[in-house]
């Protein structure tokens, strides 16, 4: 195990600049993982630890060691790729050997640790397989193998799961989850499926055009995130925002105002009239209420899914997600009310973005 640090990390192509300034530190043991949308630089980030990039700026530190100038191989990682990248005239046994015939090492170690890491994986009566022979959950517990003999500091998963169907992701989701808690390595994470970092993390690294937007556990981001597009990226499905204005209400509380309909928030708020706000509820914290109160919405979708019903509902010009508990009457072009939790509301300021 091993902790690993980020030191204004940047990462420049040619005049593009890909990452921007990062900086923050892994614990030993920890699994971190690094998400947000496409194009935002968490696999560029995760491939530089691994040295397959170079750092245009800054240090990566492991175990306190600067490792920018040390070649891969001698980083004391290992990772484990989207496409496998499985030998494919190898049988499993072969190609979870692979590394550490490299290295020459003592063959009684090597095929004690295949199968150990075999009998942790389910793999024992797949040893004489060969790729082409496996399914592709199969196939990416080899990969997951093939970097546990190694016995490295560091684990890397560079979106591991994204070539595998849904009903699979969220069985091999449990085994990774389970297997670092076995080994307690050092793991760091990437997808872009955020429910992935829900499930799995320790500590989430949210990104966005080469720049972190939050740091935190799973629940902090869903509870308190720092700033429109985290409010929006966690959380599935994602936070209903409309754009509005703070206003008293005749009791004396704010409101929010949108399109002249007043939205409820805690009196907690420290929020003035007239300021501009971003309203945030996630479709949880909102429900259907009596006729003639709360706010109308005509309903556009109705999505059954057994124990609960998604529905899409239009407010004005907002379109919104309303997750309720159970089954519903209601069909497309009716018109409800909704009710809001005002204590799960969130407000983000209209100009800066980030929370009030």
């Amino acid at each position: 195990m091993a902790e690993v640090a980020f030191r204004d990390i940047q990462k420049t192509y040619g005049k593009t600049k890909i990452i921007h300034g990062i900086s923050f530190d892994i614990a030993e043991g920890e699994f971190v993982v690094l998400v947000g949308p496409s194009g935002c630089g968490k696999s560029t980030l995760l491939r530089m630890i691994a040295g397959l990039e170079e750092i245009t700026e800054g240090e990566i530190l492991i175990d306190g060691r600067v490792v920018n100038d040390l070649e891969a191989k001698d980083r004391d990682i290992a990772m484990v790729f989207q496409s496998y990248a499985l030998y494919p005239h190898m049988t499993v046994r072969e190609n979870m050997a692979f590394s550490l015939r490299l290295r020459d090492a003592d063959p009684a170690l090597t095929q004690e640790r295949v199968n150990r890491s075999a009998k942790i994986l389910n793999l024992d009566q797949l040893l004489d397989r060969f790729p082409r022979e496996l399914s592709g959950g199969q196939r990416q517990r080899v990969a997951m193998g093939r970097a546990i003999v190694r016995d490295p500091k560091v684990f890397l998963f560079d979106e591991p799961l994204s070539n595998l169907d849904a009903k699979l992701r969220v069985a091999m989701r449990a085994e990774i989850k389970s297997l670092h808690h076995r080994l307690k390595t050092t793991t760091v994470y990437v997808t872009h499926d955020q429910i992935e970092a829900m499930t799995m993390a320790d500590k989430i690294v949210v990104m966005h055009d080469g720049v972190i937007e939050q740091i935190g556990t799973p629940l902090d981001l869903f509870d308190a995130p720092a700033n429109l597009f985290v409010a929006q990226f966690i959380g599935s499905p994602s936070m209903n925002v409309v754009k509005g204005q703070i206003v008293s209400s005749q009791s004396g509380l704010p409101e929010v105002r949108v399109a002249g309909l007043d939205w409820p928030i805690t009196g907690a708020l420290n929020v003035s009239a007239g300021k501009e706000v971003y309203y945030g509820v996630r479709p949880t914290d909102m429900y259907l209420t009596e006729p003639g109160q709360g706010i109308p919405a005509q309903v556009v979708v109705v999505e059954p899914t057994g124990a609960e019903t998604e529905l899409l509902v239009k407010v004005g010009d907002d379109t919104l997600t309303l997750v309720i508990q159970g089954r519903t009457h209601v069909k497309p072009e009716d018109t409800v009310y909704l009710g809001v939790k005002t204590e799960k509301v969130h407000l983000f300021d209209a100009t800066s973005e980030k929370r009030i």
